[in-house]
């Protein structure tokens, strides 16, 4: 235990050598040290309780977020070598949730956790290469990172454009194989649309994926099963940009403004409305108090913004 000096040291030295124990000699000194009593009425009241993971009868499997406490060690650490008079130094981690989505069982994903200040777009790509470069540099402006959800078809034929995506520093996902609704096709079917699409993705990509996204939303038991025993978790949407029905710029981007929150997982196409409303969707997230991030990071329990130590 680090102290002060003075007569409070002292007191706790004296009471370890006149044979009180340890746990009994902490406490003593604890209840004398005014700063270590500071800091713990601080962690009292600064404490977040984690969220765990659960099955929501609406939106079915939710992810947890991770709670917040204050390293009480650490901060009497710090806060004791700062100068005289300095405010606290705290220094924060996270509490892990007991439940995780992982836990829930085969169950498909809509969104992610509505206490996390984040969203993310998601984009299924089978077909329109020529709006994809104008899409790559918006984001790159933007400092955006999204999930490109790939048609295994369109990725055979296209291995230097998906190349050129993922080094954009975008997550590549699983989007099947031949775009099928994957509700009206064989278990065996359904597993050979998905392993195809995800061979494809370690052997041209050499990515570790952990997402299926089902073609237009199409999807039963059957396939969140089969996509578990892959190891994927089956991910649908909160928002549907509709962009595939062609429509103007200005009313996708009221869309995303009215019906984005917290946790919302926000799909588009690479379609030309898309292309031309992403940075106007982009600023209205943003207006909402909200980042962009990829569907792992959206989906993770970890907090946003991510706990710095003095923070």
């Amino acid at each position: 235990m680090l102290g002060t000096g003075g007569w409070e040291l002292g007191r706790y030295i004296d009471s370890i050598k006149s044979g009180v124990d340890a746990v009994r000699a902490d406490t003593v000194f604890a209840e004398a040290d005014p700063l270590l009593q500071r800091i713990r009425q601080e962690a009292q009241e600064r404490y977040q309780k984690p969220v765990n993971a659960k099955v929501d009868p609406v939106w079915k499997a939710i992810p947890g977020y991770s709670g917040l406490e204050v390293d009480i060690d650490a901060s009497y650490s710090r806060t004791s070598s700062s100068p005289k008079g300095s405010p606290l130094q705290l220094v924060y981690r996270e509490v892990q949730p007991e439940i995780n989505l992982e836990d829930l069982g085969p169950y498909p994903v809509y969104r992610g956790n509505p206490n996390k200040p984040m969203a993310a777009i998601m984009i299924n790509v089978a077909w329109g290469n020529e709006y994809l470069p104008d899409i790559l540099n918006t984001l790159d402006e933007e400092k955006v990172k999204a999930t490109f959800f790939l048609d295994g078809t369109w990725l055979s034929k296209n291995e230097e454009l998906a190349k050129d995506i993922m080094n954009h520093g975008h997550e590549m996902s699983n989007h099947a194989y031949s775009h099928p609704d994957m509700s009206r096709i064989s278990r065996a079917a359904q597993k050979q649309q998905i392993t195809r699409t995800e061979e494809l993705l370690r052997s041209k990509l050499s990515v570790k994926n952990r997402w299926f996204a089902p073609p237009s939303g199409a999807f039963n038991q059957t396939t969140i099963e089969v996509a578990a025993a892959e190891g994927l978790k089956t991910v649908l949407w909160t928002v549907d940009t509709v962009d595939w029905k062609k429509p103007a710029p200005e009313w996708m981007i009221s869309k995303i403004s009215r019906e984005t929150g917290p946790g919302s997982l926000i799909l588009m196409h690479p379609t030309a409305s898309s292309r031309d409303a992403l940075k106007g969707m982009i600023a209205a997230v943003r207006e909402k108090g909200l980042a962009l991030g990829t569907v792992t990071e959206t989906l993770s329990p970890a907090r946003f913004p991510e706990v710095e130590a003095g923070s």
